[in-house]
């Protein structure tokens, strides 16, 4: 994204660290079995997520970065639940949901939500989008018929949408304002913590810029949390306080913004920020080009997932999986020369 768009702001919201976490993941492992042959038996396991480990204070905005295939948007829907973790614990406003069946996890539905990353797909064609805003409302019981109208014609107009267009159905709007009904529809039951799965990449330039300055302003409003996963870092850059770079199903290093940007510890941070297009045709920097393609998540190298591609690597990183350890107060790197 170009950063003439989204160089007037910073990230609000008034992010408490020191108060108890909105989410905290500990852990969290997702492994899908490979079933080959006629019976379908596992012959092995796509190592998705393999041990992750963050926390979100109320009014934080943690963004979650990294290549593509690395294992980010299992992440956000193995905290949903939409996808069902392999081990590790999930605690939500300090209650741990990792294990609750799908009536025990009803009342904490209404605490998180998310917003996919196409705004059309994610959105039932047969229905008017006043309707699938309102939905969740009508599905908890919330509120007569006339209250969920007049609330989802408040959340229309809070996202800069017309109430009178609540009738319409999907495919009669552009994709920046589905995105903004994919938004309504998140904040319908007014959550704590919303999951956003790569949520502006679909979108051109200014349409994102739009989008995520709406975001930010409902965060400063709501004191909602955020779990940012995309893979453009202009966009997480700017919305983020705290940032985690994952690679091959693992968190190699988790600082505040401005830390990561300005002083990366690990190869991998430092090869994705080299590879950020600078908006300025006369400047000139050194690129680093990683060597190699990213290995198979189903046959992940031992020791460091990175020491594959790595320009320092040394014996101990093809042998030893480098433990996360903090390096400065908030900063947590995963490698061994550190």
């Amino acid at each position: 994204m170009s950063g003439s768009l989204l160089q007037e702001r910073r990230p609000g919201g008034g992010a408490n660290l020191a108060a108890e976490p909105v989410l905290e993941v500990k852990e969290l492992k997702k492994h899908f079995p490979v079933r080959k042959g006629i019976l379908r038996r596992t012959v092995g396991h796509v190592y998705a997520v393999d041990g992750v480990s963050f926390s979100i204070a109320q009014g934080e905005t943690l963004g979650l970065v990294g290549e593509s295939g690395c294992g980010k948007s299992t992440v956000g829907r193995a905290v949903m639940r939409l996808v069902e973790p392999t081990s590790g614990r999930i605690r939500l406003n300090g209650h741990d949901i990792t294990r609750l069946s799908k009536a025990e996890m009803r009342p904490h539905r209404r605490e998180m939500q998310i917003i996919f990353q196409d705004p059309y797909s994610s959105l039932n064609p047969r229905m008017p989008v006043g309707r699938i805003v309102g939905e969740p409302l009508y599905v908890h019981g919330i509120g007569t018929a006339k209250e969920r109208e007049e609330r989802v014609a408040a959340l229309f107009e809070r996202v800069g949408l017309r109430a009178a267009q609540m009738k319409n159905y999907p495919h009669e709007f552009s994709g920046g304002q589905r995105q903004r009904i994919g938004i309504a529809r998140a904040l319908t039951l007014d959550p704590k913590l919303i999951i956003g799965d790569e949520p502006v990449s679909a979108l051109d330039v200014s349409i994102q810029a739009q989008v995520i300055n709406l975001l930010m302003d409902l965060q400063q409003e709501k004191r909602l949390s955020y779990l940012f996963i995309a893979h453009d870092l202009a966009v997480v850059k700017h919305i983020s306080h705290r940032i985690a770079v994952m690679y091959l199903g693992r968190i190699v290093e988790l600082a505040d913004t401005r830390t990561l940007f300005t002083d990366p510890q690990h190869p991998y941070t430092e090869a994705l920020l080299a590879a950020v297009p600078v908006p300025n045709p006369r400047q000139k920097r050194k690129r680093r080009i990683l060597q190699g393609d990213v290995p198979s998540p189903i046959r992940p190298p031992p020791g460091c997932h990175f020491h594959t591609r790595c320009p320092y690597a040394e014996e101990r990183c093809r042998r030893e999986v480098p433990v996360a350890k903090e390096v400065a107060p908030g900063h947590v790197v995963a490698c061994h020369l550190r």
